[in-house]
């Protein structure tokens, strides 16, 4: 029953957003088709979770702050969608969790900055990424979102017309990634987060390219 839901509700938000100025989905094929995957993106607008959860061409499970869960409605629309996470501090049992779902086949959306861009620019990368990437061995796609803030900006209460991007890049696997021998777990772990995030902006700069 859930799955159908989900797929209405992802149907419904590709349509507005196609309508109030357009939506384009790039490199779908670059998620992998099954086992567990993290989808990194740059965070920009509130639209982005729910954008996001509608492109992907697998059901996304995502990291939420925890108070969403406490709002009426809203709580229990997306406990099916996602998992709480205390923003504030990171404790080692939603790490865990996300881990186990990795393991588990999910593909778990993440947005490495660890909270949205007021600006529009990018923001350093968390080290979050880096550890559940480290720990579960997962691949990351790379995501770059355009326009969401274009369309909702920072303390609008509508809707503005806006197209919207999303393109998702090629995996970087774990194998890919040469961790710093004889420095410590956390310096690791930021590097591997940082390789992340310079691979969305590497992203951006493609799109700008293409689109000039």
């Amino acid at each position: 029953m859930y799955a159908l839901i989900y797929k209405l509700v992802a149907f419904t938000i590709r349509l507005i957003c196609r309508i109030n100025g357009g939506l384009i989905v790039k490199g779908k094929e670059n998620i992998p088709a099954e086992g567990g995957v993290i989808v990194a993106a740059n965070h920009i607008s509130y639209l982005d979770p729910p954008i996001l959860g509608s492109v992907t061409p697998r059901r996304a499970t995502f990291m939420a702050r925890k108070g969403l869960f406490n709002i009426p409605v809203l709580g229990w629309m997306i406990k099916e969608a996602a998992f709480p996470v205390d923003r504030e501090r990171t404790r080692p049992s939603t790490i865990k969790e996300t881990v186990r779902r990795l393991r588990k086949g999910e593909l778990i959306a993440i947005f490495p900055e660890g909270r949205r861009s007021e600006t529009g620019e990018f923001l350093k990368a968390k080290r979050g990424v880096g550890m559940i990437m480290s720990l579960s061995r997962a691949p990351v796609v790379p995501t770059l979102i355009i326009g969401s803030d274009k369309a909702l900006p920072v303390d609008a209460k509508w809707l503005k017309r806006a197209k919207i991007s999303v393109v998702f890049g090629k995996p970087i696997y774990y194998t890919s990634i040469e961790e710093g021998k004889g420095s410590g777990e956390h310096l690791q772990h930021e590097a591997i987060s940082e390789k992340v995030m310079d691979a969305v902006k590497e992203l951006k700069r493609q799109y700008a390219d293409n689109s000039g």
